[in-house]
Parts: C-alpha cells; structure tokens; sequence
C-alpha cells in the first residue's frame, strides 16, 4: 500500500466553543499546548500464519497480520509522546479513521490535562458510543499523552504512576499456538526455558477436548514444576465443557484456566470460578471499564486481564485496575507488554505481564526478562520509539497541526 499524508491545520476559533466548560481557568494551565500530531496505519506482518481454538472451530481464519494505530504528539515547547492502539484481523482501518475524524480536537490543548481530554475525545465521537473501536481509537491519543507526560517528568511510567515492584513476572504465550504440533511447542518451550520465561500459556479449545488434555500433559511433564504453567481456551468451550475439563486439569495445578467461556458470559465465569480450585482468568476481549466492572462485581475471575488499547487507554485502565484491587483481584493484562509492563509494576497485587514478541520489529528498544521477570525500563516515559522497519510497513499517516 502507498503512504499518503493528510496535513490539517486546526481551526482556532473553534476551539474555546469545543472545549469543555470544566476545562482549565484561563491563565492557570500549562502555557506548552499541543502543536502538532502524527497517525500511522501500519500492518505488521507476522512470520507464520497463527491459528487458535476460533480458527479450528471456524470461527475465525489465520491470523497473518496486525494492524497497529500509531500516534505521535508534540507540544510547542518540544515535549512529545507516542501511544499506540492495534487490531487483529479486522478494525485497524476504522481505528485510523476515527483517529482522524477526532484528533484536531487535541491540537492547541494542555497536554496535562489528560482525563478530560479523553473525556473530550469520547464527546467528539459520542454517535459511535464509548467503547469497541471508537475508544481503541482514542487509546493511541491516551497513551501517547501518558508517555508525554512521563518523558517530561524524567521518569518511566511506571514510576510516574507510583510503582510497587521494578520487575513482574512474565509467562509466554507465543510458542503454544494451535497452529504449532505438539513436537513444535515442546521445543518452543525448551527455548523459552532457557531464556528465563516464568511461565508458559498453552492454547486449549479444540472440537475432541481430551486432544487439549494430552498436549497440556505434555507440556506439563516438560516443564515438570520448573515454571508456572497457564492454558487458554479462546472462549471456545460451553459451560459443561468447561466444568468437566476443569475438573479434568486440576491435578495439573495450573496457574490459571483462560476464557473458558464466552468472553460476556459474566455469570458462567462466575459459576466456574466457585467450582473449580484452578484460579479462572478473562477480559481481554472486552472494551470498556463497565464490562469489566461486570466480572469484578459478580466475582467471575481470579485474575482480570484488561487491555490498555481495548478499553481506550491509560486512563480507562487506571480505573479497572482500581476496582480489580478493591475485589482483591490478581492482573494478568492482555498483549502490548511494552505498555501493560508499566502498568502491572504499579499494581498493588502481585501480577503477570504477557510476552508476546510480536511487537518487538516495531521498536528501538528490547524489554529485558531476567528470572522469570521482565525488568521495568528505567528510559524516561514508556521507554520506546518507533523503529525505521515500523516506518517502511506504514500505509497511510494523517498530519494535524504544525510541527514546531
């Protein structure tokens, strides 16, 4: 695809008419406003086409790449921040779209007033509603400004947000797919063994359930108490399959059982997480701080699994992590290690973080995983920049504002 550039001066007379009337006293906020904004589209091709229980079922066809939404802002005073939000199979482009219809709405703001302005955003688009892709939009903007911030302040976001731990512990996912033979993940297993991965997630969810079991069996010889071990189902199973095969697995102890269920069946998560010793984890389909106040409320999971990008950002997170530790639930936030490693190393409960390497041909940088745990950068805001491979797989990029 052939990269095309949109360059929109924001209107200024419009702007105190759009701006909220619970928005900063004249003369009291920042005098370093947002002058400039860049959006890519860019696909990320992956190496192999990925296959899970929803592509065996049918459901879904492999996954060959992701479309990722980037955005870059920088303030009159030099400042600048980059987010980023994604989309697997479908999405990325109605991402950039909407990115584009609202992002003029940033241009000339304080950029420290980051919950209002996604509140602002949220207003911009309000006939598309406040979640799925038009808050998944808005996370680039969300996360952008939170790395600005903390770039400003000298400090990883971690710290920023006020950190309990400078590591988390990390469990892989990658290397057991579905689409991999059992030989394929036995060895995939070894190397992340090696590298010193603190667990390994199996993909579980198969038409013959006990197929799952014997590769799970596998897995567990192999590692044989070493690490922790995870497995996860892609909400392919209905409520009896998934009592019975938890019940089948519980001498396995695994760490935690993974969408079991489908992704909204609040209730049955619930049922299954009071029958089952084996800690029940989800939420990483859902797009909004509400759907997860739902499994919070009914105590559906042991382990909530938000994602940043998915629920619009930072700022929608904070929230969800704040009602997850007052139920006195454990995290394990879905994908973008780059962003949730943050956010986990400020939760108050031990949590997990997931490596996913998929990301990784997109950045400068490279996360350091030592003894299970993968290390909190100590770079100043989220600790990443977008690498020229990045630049060369984007499709299209919208400019708003003028650079300064």
């Amino acid at each position: 695809m052939t990269a095309r550039t949109i360059v929109a001066d924001a209107p200024t007379a419009g702007l105190a008419a759009n701006r909220p009337a619970a928005g900063p006293a004249a003369g009291v906020a920042s005098a370093d406003r947002i002058a400039w904004i860049r959006l890519s589209l860019v696909f990320l091709p992956l190496a192999t086409p990925i296959s899970d229980a929803k592509v065996l079922t049918g459901r879904q066809k492999p996954l060959t790449e992701i479309a990722v939404l980037f955005a870059e802002i920088e303030t009159r005073g030099g400042h600048a921040g980059v987010g980023f939000s994604y989309s697997k199979r479908a999405g990325g482009p109605g991402q950039y779209e909407h990115a584009k219809e609202i992002a003029s709405n940033l241009i000339g703001e304080d950029p420290n007033d980051i919950a209002r302005l996604w509140d602002k955003l949220v207003w911009a688009g309000a006939s598309v509603g406040r979640s799925g892709l038009a808050t998944q939009a808005i996370a680039a903007f969300d996360i952008a400004l939170w790395d600005l911030k903390a770039r400003r302040a000298g400090l990883a976001v971690a710290k920023l947000l006020g950190a309990q731990r400078d590591s988390v512990a990390c469990y892989n996912t990658s290397g057991g797919f579905l689409s991999s033979p059992i030989v394929e993940v036995l060895a995939n297993v070894e190397k992340l063994l090696e590298r010193g991965i603190g667990g390994i997630k199996v993909k579980v969810g198969q038409p013959d359930p006990m197929v799952d079991f014997e590769r799970v069996r596998a897995v567990h010889k192999l590692i044989d108490g070493r690490v922790h071990l995870m497995i996860d189902a892609n909400q392919q199973w209905d409520r009896v399959t998934a009592q019975r095969f938890g019940r089948l697995v519980e001498p396995l102890n695994l760490t935690w059982i993974e969408e079991p269920l489908d992704a909204y069946d609040a209730e049955g998560h619930a049922a299954l997480a009071a029958m089952l010793d084996t800690p029940i984890a989800t939420g990483e389909m859902l797009t909004s701080v509400a759907e997860h106040w739902e499994l919070i409320r009914l105590r559906s999971v042991d382990f909530i699994q938000p994602d940043a990008p998915r629920v619009g950002g930072i700022t929608p997170m904070l929230k969800i992590m704040a009602l997850a530790d007052h139920a006195q639930l454990r995290m394990a936030p879905h994908f973008a290690m780059e962003i949730h490693l943050h956010l986990s190393a400020s939760y108050a409960r031990e949590p997990w973080v997931e490596h996913f390497e998929w990301l990784e041909p997109l950045f400068n940088e490279r996360l350091v995983i030592e003894g299970g745990r993968m290390q909190v950068p100590d770079r100043p805001g989220l600790g990443f920049s977008i690498s020229e491979q990045a630049r060369r797989w984007t499709a299209q990029t919208a400019e708003f504002g003028r650079r300064p």
